[in-house]
């Protein structure tokens, strides 16, 4: 990919602004800032007059509504209500959403913590206390606003607009094309990420016709638990008044599986995963039945991310942090590369589910 981006909102973004929008919701900062991983919104952590340190979230303009953003941080509020370590947005002014110029933002307070230690099985079970919590608050009820994860948006939607916007070479784009189909088709086998916007399986049949997991419920999710968005604080930490695991970034949090908040966190092979996929359901259902069904959707899940990631890389191309980032991105050799995976979630998705 060659082209490039112009004008984009975020060039606007420069720290004066920032210290700005602090001020206008009452925020006064010393001039300290550090920019923090995020390619999706921007997000600084700004040092105050007052000693305080606080995160500013500035919102990829046009990717949510406001009332998606405003339901996401009621259901970080409803969270923290429940006494669960979720770092959610600060109340300013009677609001948790502001404007400044361009930009819709939300101040949270910074909390430390460094990625957990997910071969540490104390770790993980830990953590999976604290999904059950997450997951009854969100089966307590439904999103009005916020999409599901499902099949059309996170595969068919990207695939389509990929191969319509001509983002796959010429040399790979047939291959890639019939892959993806396939993976397409398998993952259209499974009714819950289906029927979650009341779409039909890929061959047509009603989703009731999959009764290997017809019964799965969609709740609330975080949607994007990956162990960057785990801040965990040690037992010894003298600065924690909760040592353990802090969750953060529920900017992606949708309707879906509840393993979609525990998939993200195993790697190794296969006997690697299962082992903490266990560790983690043991802590899990301390607080929470998990549904054994739901473990044949982990490969389904991956492939549905796969294909997501590149639609989600193309349509940010515009944005000039994404041509600095990955510039690898859009090559011949990153598309051979999505479809050999492709083929490796294929060959996976076929296999018996994991066992706990």
């Amino acid at each position: 990919m060659t082209e490039t981006p112009h004008n984009h909102p975020y060039q606007s973004l420069t720290p004066d602004v920032v210290m700005d929008a602090l001020a206008s919701v009452g925020l006064y900062g010393d001039g300290r800032q550090m920019a923090l991983s995020s390619y999706e919104n921007r997000v600084y952590q700004a040092h105050l007059e007052d000693g305080a340190v606080v995160v500013a979230k500035f919102y990829r303009p046009k990717r949510w509504t406001q009332a998606q953003i405003l339901e996401e941080h009621a259901f970080s509020k409803e969270l923290i209500d429940a006494e669960i370590p979720v770092v959610g947005p600060l109340t300013l002014n009677g609001r948790t959403l502001n404007q400044f110029g361009d930009f819709a933002f939300s101040v949270s307070p910074w909390r430390g913590g460094r990625m957990p230690e997910l071969d540490d099985a104390e770790v993980l079970e830990w953590i999976g206390r604290f999904l059950a919590r997450i997951h009854t608050v969100g089966a307590a009820q439904a999103f009005v606003h916020r999409p599901a994860l499902d099949l059309q948006s996170f595969a068919i939607d990207s695939r389509e607009w990929l191969l319509a916007h001509d983002k796959v070479p010429l040399d790979v784009q047939s291959t890639w094309a019939k892959v993806s189909q396939k993976a397409i088709d398998l993952i259209a086998t499974h009714a819950c990420l289906t029927r979650a916007t009341g779409q039909k399986s890929l061959n047509n049949s009603n989703a009731d016709d999959f009764p290997e997991d017809s019964g799965i419920r969609l709740i609330r999710l975080h949607g994007d638990c990956h162990p960057g968005n785990i801040l965990w604080t040690p037992l010894e930490s003298p600065t924690s008044a909760m040592p353990g695991p802090h969750f953060v970034d529920l900017d992606d949090a949708r309707s879906g599986p509840a393993v979609q908040d525990l998939w993200m966190l195993l790697s190794g092979d296969r006997q690697q995963r299962s082992h903490q996929l266990g560790t983690l359901v043991d802590g899990y259902e301390q607080f929470r039945p998990f549904d054994r069904r739901e473990l044949a959707l982990i490969e389904p899940l991956r492939t549905l991310r796969l294909i997501h990631y590149s639609a989600w890389l193309a349509r940010r191309w515009d944005d000039p942090t994404f041509p600095i980032n990955f510039p690898w991105f859009g090559s011949s050799d990153y598309w051979q590369g999505q479809v050999q995976m492709l083929e490796e979630q294929i060959e996976a998705m076929q296999e018996e589910p994991l066992v706990v």
